[in-house]
């Protein structure tokens, strides 16, 4: 069963990449996207101001086969 996760925080810059303090925030798990969404949403628009802070929703299936690295 998939689990949705919103991860992102502030980072270094606008290109998205690095952390500040290294580590993007992982909240969750969620059992259904519309969940996801809502703690999406909801740290989107406290942050709408901050250039550099920026949430995703990751969705995680432990059931399927992982993904090519080819």
């Amino acid at each position: 069963m998939a689990q949705f996760y919103v991860v992102g925080g502030e980072y270094v810059d606008t290109h998205f990449q690095d952390a500040v303090g290294g580590d993007e925030q992982w909240i969750g798990p969620f059992g259904d996207y519309e969940a996801a969404r809502e703690e999406w949403a909801k740290r989107a628009w406290l942050t709408v101001d901050d250039c550099a802070t920026r949430y995703r929703i990751e969705r995680i299936d432990p059931d399927a086969p992982p993904p090519c690295t080819d």
